[in-house]
């Protein structure tokens, strides 16, 4: 454990070839390796996550429209994260300390209590796990409102997929959805359509010149009940995320235009999620968490 680190305390987690490490801040997965074969791409443990990498996002995942959202006919503004686009980006625990409650050889649970502030004014305590076993990783949260208001929630994450040093244009996608999210210029929902052309990825597919920040629905699932997306290497090998019947939408993002350049297409960001963005304002997808109830989601990755 590492304390001066900028994601804080590092906490390593192994199983056979399995190895992680979930970080204190963002209860975020720092690298997460198969035989030394990155699945997720790391970050170092002296650096900031540059692109979200492999954080807990919630009470929303995504953007917000300008930072505002209305509940029960009150108004509410949080921090708008994103200038260029003026939203409100992955929440508000991505950047906060969470606490270790349990930490074995090859698992590792935290908590957050989410502090109330005027612009989210609800108490919610969110517990993740993260285990490793031959299957791979699995990652599990639930999250209580310990308050006295129904609370507006969301949640997702934000692994990206290594292509293990290959380009991009020379690897594969596929991904287990029908239906594309259609955005406008600030990235935020417009409507729906079937997928088609470069944004059909239901068949493995080259990502040669293919550029992507789409959230998908109408997800599709193997006999498991499992929806996957795979990022395929050129020799073979493929690191893969997959989500289970608690979430149902699907954020991928090729990384053209993330704001480290040198992070650019240096991998995929496979993202499961419980809402697509701007779920506050729209309602849709959205969880209105009364006092005293939970929700639960459940999601994990392995190198095929």
């Amino acid at each position: 454990m590492n304390t001066d680190a900028p994601s804080g305390a590092q906490l390593r987690i192994a199983h056979g070839d399995h190895v992680a490490t979930i970080t204190e801040v963002g209860a975020a997965v720092r690298e997460y390796a198969v035989a030394g074969r990155p699945v997720f791409v790391p970050f170092a443990e002296d650096e900031v996550a540059p692109a979200f990498n492999a954080a807990v996002l919630l009470p929303w995942p995504n953007r917000l429209r300008d930072g505002q959202y209305e509940i029960d006919g009150t108004r509410y503004q949080v921090p708008v994260t994103e200038f260029a686009r003026s939203t409100a980006l992955h929440g508000l625990a991505c950047w906060q300390r969470w606490t270790v409650v349990e930490h074995s050889g090859s698992a590792v649970t935290l908590e957050l209590r989410l502090v109330p502030t005027p612009g989210y004014p609800f108490a919610l305590v969110s517990r993740v796990e993260y285990s490793l076993s031959d299957a791979g990783l699995r990652v599990h949260v639930r999250t209580t409102n310990a308050g006295r208001g129904t609370a507006p929630y969301g949640i997702g994450f934000h692994p990206w997929l290594s292509p293990d040093g290959a380009d991009l244009d020379d690897c594969t996608i596929r991904l287990d959805a029908v239906s594309r999210v259609t955005t406008d210029d600030r990235l935020l929902p417009t409507g729906t359509e079937p997928a088609s052309g470069s944004f059909d990825l239901q068949e493995t597919r080259s990502l040669r010149g293919v550029d992507l920040d789409d959230a998908y629905v109408d997800v599709t699932r193997d006999t498991d009940g499992l929806s996957w997306i795979r990022l395929g290497a050129p020799d073979g090998r493929t690191a893969a995320v997959w989500m289970d019947a608690s979430m149902d939408t699907w954020q991928i993002c090729t990384g053209d235009h993330v704001g480290d350049a040198a992070f650019r297409r240096s991998g995929v960001a496979a993202e499961p999620m419980s809402c697509i963005a701007d779920a506050f304002r729209t309602g849709e997808r959205l969880v209105r968490l009364a006092p005293g109830d939970s929700h639960e989601v459940t999601w994990g990755a392995t190198l095929l």
